[in-house]
């Protein structure tokens, strides 16, 4: 029988996932990237629930596990960082604002790479730029001029994907959330802790600093705004927009505010990706591209992994079609949970008002004291995305690559 084949977009988490588990079942896997090389930077993501267990299913949570960022909990603080109420990390696959397994994640992208190098194709710095489908498969030319017929195709950008709007030219797929976050890199001080500290400053505005295991410290500015376009600035523009936004904020924003000149800076506007279909034809979209549920919702990275467990399953077994139309039978309820934010996010955590602060800090303060933590409840509840709300199907076993 000929080896079928699939072109993968995107070598984040959710594309080499992809190919991790059709080069299990015997397709010929090639993966596009528009970066010259793998990205090796980014804030630290979850693993969490059937993400998690789709990852010890590959083999590789022990490898997480070792890459740990070494976060032990959450700790909410005032301008001055007096601490207003603690959380543990989470102990089981799912609880917790901090997660069990917790990593950065160009560094979970490098583990899934490096597992799926002898058998997928890497090309890095180059992109799809028109896509041309008839009954046998889909034509590819690339922007560099290449062109090549692949039996499907997967887009698997992220959120502003672009070769998305080659498949859905006339879908509006992102709804904005109408946040904006700025992420950094700072160099550790000995008054840095093991906690992901959180300081929200009122008029819509928090920072958090967040450890990681290379010597560094991962922040983030973030702020409420109803102008669009603010990520489309220029560098210039965005470190304008930060330090006339945190100007007045206390606690670590001095700190971050003098990194602005020298660090590197990563800003986005928040959003989801609302798709009515997950394909087209031969074509299919994976992860972020099809349905990110912003990193408010704590489960992009167990809609990645399971998204892609599930796909690779479903051409395991079926035509694409078929195959197409049961992974989003399957993963559309999980997604629908995902997308779902806790009341009032993201404006909650970033009140406006000084009393929406006095009273955020004050369910806080009760949450996270001694009693309440005793009890679990209000905390966990609140904490805990759905990242547990699916039940993964059992496909044919998919063949591990060679250690």
């Amino acid at each position: 029988m000929r080896t079928p084949t699939v072109l993968i977009s995107g070598a984040s988490i959710a594309g080499p996932a992809l190919a991790w588990w059709l080069n299990g079942y015997g397709w010929r896997t090639t993966v596009v990237e528009r970066f010259a090389e793998l990205r090796e930077d980014g804030q630290n993501i979850d693993v969490r629930g059937a993400g998690r267990e789709v990852a010890r299913r590959m083999g590789i949570e022990d490898a997480v596990r070792a890459a740990s960022t070494g976060e032990t909990g959450t700790e909410f603080v005032d301008a001055a960082g007096i601490p207003l109420a603690r959380f543990a990390a989470g102990t089981s696959d799912s609880t917790g604002a901090t997660a069990e397994l917790e990593i950065l994640r160009g560094q979970l992208s490098r583990i899934i790479v490096d597992r799926t190098r002898d058998r997928t194709e890497y090309v890095f710095g180059n992109r799809i730029a028109a896509l041309d489908e008839d009954a046998d498969g889909v034509t590819v030319t690339f922007a560099d001029g290449t062109i090549r017929t692949f039996d499907i195709v997967v887009v698997a950008e992220g959120l502003r994907s672009r070769t998305r709007s080659l498949v859905f030219p006339h879908v509006d797929a992102v709804r904005e959330l109408g946040l904006y976050v700025a992420y950094l890199t700072l160099a550790r001080r000995d008054d840095d802790t093991d906690l992901w500290r959180w300081h929200s400053a009122g008029r819509g505005r928090s920072i958090t600093l967040r450890p990681d295991n290379l010597g560094t410290v991962r922040a983030t500015f973030a702020f409420l705004s109803d102008v669009r376009g603010l990520d489309e600035l220029d560098r210039d523009g965005r470190t304008t927009i930060l330090r006339r936004t945190f100007a007045d904020v206390g606690w670590a924003a001095p700190r971050i505010l003098a990194a602005l000149d020298d660090a590197p800076l990563y800003f986005d506007a928040v959003g989801q990706a609302r798709m009515p279909s997950w394909s087209s034809g031969r074509v299919a979209l994976l992860g972020d591209t099809a349905y990110c549920a912003s990193p408010i919702s704590g489960m992009s990275t167990s809609l990645a992994l399971t998204g892609a467990y599930v796909l690779a399953g479903e051409l395991a077994t079926h035509p694409h079609r078929t195959a197409f139309a049961r992974y989003e039978e399957v993963m559309r309820p999980y997604v629908d949970r995902a997308q779902k934010l806790p009341p009032g996010a993201p404006r909650i955590a970033n009140p406006r008002s000084r009393a929406g602060l006095a009273a955020m800090n004050t369910v806080l303060r009760i949450a996270g004291s001694p009693a309440a933590v005793r009890l679990g409840g209000l905390a966990s509840r609140f904490f805990t995305p759905p990242a547990d709300a699916i039940d993964l199907p059992v496909y044919p076993p998919a063949l591990a690559p060679s250690p």
